[in-house]
């Protein structure tokens, strides 16, 4: 499940990571099958541009022998087993979305038997999806003899696992984006397993409205101030550093197109914010605070960026938490999603101990939550 625009791959962090498994099963002379979901498939319109295709076609490249395509709206069906019978060892096909499938995001019976039909193993090795009980990793796995993850997902589970569970100390868990609802769980459940809980991005001004500082037309969550105010309390009562911004880059207006270079920015202490200006990314003050952080640490998590990392005027604080991450001796593990995207893009990508291919189910893992997709591979 890649991003694609125009047909081309734009990150094929997820191919790449997958390349060890396929690589393996071709070695040990196995007919491989792959399937995987692409992007969200609404309408008839989506079944014509979000195919699977392009995919083969790198794929193809990237492992150096041919990844054949069989295209059927039905994902799997006569043409695509007589494709599966005329295999070879050794032999990889892909098949076509699996949400051509309306069943898929459902957990339907009649496609998970559908996928079991094709095969003797079943081998898990999404993680991106492992947060979901859809057909083509909960439903098949439950249907088919044998049923293993892969080596993605046990890097994924053991880096992610140990990070939470069992770290070396110190811990700093680092936690930006827009809203502070889509990380609540996330939140309290680190502020118990963490030495150090840095906040930054939109939902930052949530926790400095909480204050009772002025925060003027930046992001909030109005309703979840009290809860806020809890996890500060929380992290006190708790012998933990919770480190909020000290300082604030703003502008007039949020830019349009959001990476409009042309925006102008002013920087403003947290406890003098104005009331007509929004804020947009963490000041040089607060750069420096979390940079501090981090180079004390031994283990550290960072799920989201500190600003509108996609502008360049406001992705300094994104850049220099990166780049501080790059630059220290410790486990660090980016929970995937925009903070993997910026740490690509940002050219740190090697420098990092694992990236997590997983947004959505990297947050949950971080939640303490039991992922359906690792629970129904540990059923078998």
């Amino acid at each position: 499940n890649v991003p694609l625009k125009n047909g081309e791959i734009t990150d094929e962090n997820r191919l790449v990571a997958a390349l060890p498994t396929i690589k393996k099963l071709i070695a040990d002379g196995g007919k491989v099958i792959l399937c995987s979901h692409l992007g969200k498939v609404k309408t008839e319109e989506d079944k014509q541009t979000k195919t699977l295709a392009p995919v083969a076609k790198r794929l193809t490249e990237l492992l150096g022998q041919e990844v054949k395509f069989v295209p059927s709206l039905e994902v799997v069906d006569d043409t695509v087993k007589a494709a599966v019978d005329a295999m070879k060892d050794g032999d990889v096909i892909l098949l076509e979305n699996t949400r051509f499938r309306a069943e898929e995001t459902k957990n339907g019976e009649a496609f998970s038997k559908d996928l079991a039909s094709i095969c003797d193993v079943f081998v898990n090795d999404a993680f991106g999806t492992a947060h979901r009980a859809h057909c083509s990793n909960v439903g098949v796995a439950g249907l088919v003899d044998t049923a293993v993850v892969g080596y993605l997902m046990q890097k994924e589970i053991d880096f992610l696992g140990n990070a939470v569970e069992n770290p070396v100390r110190p811990f700093v868990a680092i936690l930006g984006g827009a809203k502070v609802a889509d990380k609540l769980n996330v939140i309290s459940n680190l502020l118990e397993k963490c030495d150090t809980l840095i906040i930054g991005g939109g939902m930052a001004y949530t926790f400095l409205k909480a204050k009772g500082y002025e925060i003027g037309k930046s992001l909030v969550d109005d309703s979840k101030i009290d809860y806020c105010k809890e996890m500060m309390a929380k992290a006190e009562s708790l012998g933990k550093k919770l480190l909020l911004p000290v300082d604030t880059v703003m502008i007039e207006d949020f830019p349009n197109p959001i990476d409009d270079p042309s925006i102008k920015t002013e920087v403003f202490d947290a406890d003098k914010m104005p009331a007509d200006k929004e804020g947009c990314d963490i000041g040089p003050k607060t750069i420096e605070l979390y940079s501090d952080a981090v180079k004390t640490a031994k283990t550290v998590v960072w799920n989201g960026p500190m600003g509108v990392f996609e502008n360049p005027v406001l992705a300094a604080g994104t850049k220099a938490v990166a780049a501080a991450l790059a630059d220290t001796d410790a486990t660090t593990i980016i929970g995937g999603g925009d903070s993997a995207a910026a740490v690509n893009q940002l050219g740190y990508g090697s420098k990092m101990s694992h990236i997590s291919t997983g947004g959505g189910a990297s947050l949950e893992f971080l939640e303490g939550k039991e992922l359906p997709g690792v629970a129904a591979a540990n059923d078998k």
